[in-house]
Parts: C-alpha cells; sequence; structure tokens
C-alpha cells in the first residue's frame, strides 16, 4: 500500500465527521448545554447542600442563570427542536458569565468594591472564596468556565448557521 493512499483515507473520514457536525451542529449545541446545565445545578446543589457552603447574593444570581439553561435544553432536545436554541441561550449565558467573571475578580482580590455590596452585613461574603484550588479555580471560576464555554459553543453554532445560510 502507498503512504499517499492512507492519507487521502483519513482525509476521506475527516470529511465525513465535519460535514456531520456541520449539519448536526445545533442539535450537539443544544446537548452540550444540557450536560453543562445539569452538571452546574448538581455541582451547586453539592456545594450548598452537601457541603453546606451558603451562596452568597452573586452565587444566587449565577443559580438563577444557569437552572434555566437545563431545563430549557431538556425541553428542547425532548422535543426535538434544536433550530435556533442558542439564540434563547445566549441572553443567560452572556450575562452568567458577565455575573461569574466579576465575582472571580472579587474573590481573587482584583477588584476590591463589590457593587452589591454583599460583603458587608451579609450572611455571606462574596468576596471571601470558599474553596481555592491551584490559587485561582473558586466556585464562581467554574460558573465562568461553565458560561463561558456555553457561550462559545452558542456564538460558533449561530455563526455556522449564518455561514450555511449564505450558501
Amino acid at each position: 500500500r502507498c503512504a499517499g493512499c492512507r492519507y487521502s483515507r483519513v482525509a476521506v473520514i475527516m470529511d465525513k465527521i465535519t460535514k456531520s457536525i456541520l449539519q448536526k451542529h445545533e442539535e450537539y449545541v443544544t446537548y452540550f448545554v444540557w450536560l453543562a446545565g445539569w452538571a452546574s445545578i448538581f455541582g451547586s446543589l453539592y456545594f450548598s447542600e452537601i457541603k453546606g457552603f451558603i451562596p452568597c447574593e452573586l452565587c444566587w444570581w449565577q443559580r438563577l442563570l444557569i437552572y434555566p439553561l437545563a431545563i430549557f435544553a431538556t425541553v428542547a432536545i425532548i422535543r426535538k427542536e434544536y433550530k435556533n436554541f442558542a439564540y434563547y441561550v445566549l441572553p443567560f449565558s452572556v450575562v452568567g458569565l458577565i455575573v461569574s467573571g466579576y465575582h472571580s475578580l472579587l474573590q481573587w482580590g482584583i477588584i476590591e468594591h463589590n457593587l452589591l455590596d454583599c460583603s458587608e452585613g451579609a450572611a455571606v461574603s462574596c468576596s471571601n472564596p470558599e474553596i481555592m484550588v491551584f490559587g485561582f479555580i473558586t466556585i464562581p471560576f467554574l460558573a465562568f468556565l461553565a458560561f463561558g464555554s456555553i457561550t462559545l459553543v452558542s456564538s460558533l453554532s449561530l455563526y455556522l448557521s449564518a455561514k450555511q445560510t449564505k450558501k
């Protein structure tokens, strides 16, 4: 067998995989949001109900923004309605990305003044991290990663949809 033949077969296989992803990207995004949403729900409930961490005000806002995404994705999967799903997801994920990013910067000490002023007189301070792994991974940073990945994947899906529409 020739070496070029092997590479052409790999190229054909990769082309088929790419075409499959492009054809079903909206469905894949819905499943990704479903997985990230439910992982976030169970993660937040683990920290609050099992570990006993009381959520601060910013944590509640992040929960308010991530919980509906899991429900929206579940309904979309049951109904097999994947088209334009990203349009419903992006408002929640972008706002969640901003809130969790702000909360992370607050806990890392980069931002010193909390706009919500929940540090003083509140049951739980927004600026004190309950956990810190490797010196930077906090619960709000985990939320930032979830919101960021959902925003990125949803934006990419909208881009691919627009590109396919132009063809």
